[in-house]
């Protein structure tokens, strides 16, 4: 695998996280959202077992990441350094994730051959998959069925992230004083979290982690990834929407969108509000559909057994009962604490029960080692 000191690392079955073996070093997880950082720390008991060290999240200011570029690094390092001062976290080394449209995930067939020799020959092999020159990204791949089919070849799981999007990772986190050991992917990060709170599943499930500006679809078929997705689309239209139809600020709007502070306004203005919710809901659950009914159409019909919903925006209300009705299956919300250890005198559990739907993709972030791969 071609990277810097800290490249990519695609989280796959070579080094698992949920293996039941006690890791001597952590590393914190910091997840960078375009409206929110999240930091988490876990620590895995000799048992196998993961307790929460540390869990922070503090808002961006507005425009600070735009389409997933750093446009205010100042900001961002300043952010980072406040949540690692404000929850007193002495690890250094960190995990991030990137996403969006400067990473490709691919499902491809090659020749077999060890894990070694694909780490040696990817680069090569993967110049006719991504859409990029080889020269400008990250590559890593690994080996999904490693069992000849009939015409001699195996499953691969090929990830290339441009280094612009992984350099600029690693320097914000270089800037705020801390270690970068590994760059994962969120959709992957995601399914570790969910592997690690509920039994494989006979049918496709469907996670979907709806963000401020990106949503984050991973379809897992018997535990293993078959298709995965981002959606430039999330809770940021949600206000956008509120702002143009309101003519508020974007202050205003994000308060509407949440129920926050009670304004001195026309009855007129939460039924609009509540309108302008239902609309959005229903075009980010249409544009998840499809790309789930798109899935389904190339992967020999079947149906989905479930969706589970992530991220800040996932609760937005109408979301959950669009997506049901497009589906045709049952949406939950996901628990990413729900088997993880929680002292509750150390961490408010109401602020963890409120901010569990953003914590899912730092929860599977924060699996991952300074000593993986």
């Amino acid at each position: 695998m071609v990277q810097p000191r800290a490249g990519l690392h695609l989280l796959g079955k070579k080094d698992s996280p949920l293996a039941l073996i006690a890791r001597t070093k952590n590393a914190i997880a910091l997840d960078i959202g375009s409206s929110h950082v999240k930091l988490l720390e876990l620590e895995q008991e000799r048992s196998g077992k993961y307790r929460l060290k540390h869990f922070g999240v503090a808002p961006l200011p507005p425009e600070a990441i735009v389409d997933g570029a750093f446009m205010n690094t100042t900001a961002i390092v300043s952010t980072i350094r406040d949540l690692v001062a404000r929850n007193k976290v002495k690890t250094k080394e960190a995990v991030v994730g990137v996403s969006g449209n400067s990473v490709i995930i691919k499902r491809i067939s090659l020749p077999v051959m060890t894990q070694d020799e694909l780490d040696e020959s990817i680069t090569w092999e993967a110049e006719q998959y991504i859409p990029f020159d080889v020269n400008d990204v990250y590559i890593d791949a690994f080996i999904l069925q490693g069992q000849a089919d009939e015409a001699g070849q195996m499953e691969v799981l090929l990830v290339a992230a441009r280094k612009e999007l992984v350099n600029e990772y690693q320097s914000v986190l270089l800037e705020a004083g801390l270690k970068p050991v590994c760059v994962d992917v969120a959709a992957f990060a995601m399914e570790n979290m969910y592997t690690l709170n509920n039994e494989v599943s006979a049918d496709p499930v469907a996670l979907v982690n709806v963000g401020a500006s990106t949503v984050n679809i991973n379809v897992l078929r018997r535990g293993v990834s078959a298709f995965t997705r981002d959606l430039q689309i999330g809770g940021r239209n949600y206000t956008e929407e509120i702002q143009r139809s309101l003519n508020v600020s974007f202050e205003e709007a994000e308060a509407f969108k949440v129920g926050g502070a009670e304004r001195d306004r026309s009855a007129v203005v939460p039924e609009e509000v509540e309108r302008v919710l239902a609309n959005v809901s229903e075009n980010i659950a249409g544009e998840v559909h499809r790309s789930l009914d798109f899935y389904l159409s190339t992967a020999g019909g079947g149906a989905l057994g479930r969706v589970v919903l992530t991220g800040g925006a996932c609760v937005t209300p109408g979301l959950k009962p669009s997506l049901e009705a497009r589906c045709g299956c049952a949406v939950e919300i996901a628990d990413p604490f729900r088997k993880i250890q929680v002292d509750e005198r150390a961490i408010n559990p109401n602020f963890l029960q409120n901010m569990a739907p953003q914590a899912a993709i730092a929860v599977g972030l924060g699996l991952r080692r300074a000593e993986d791969k």
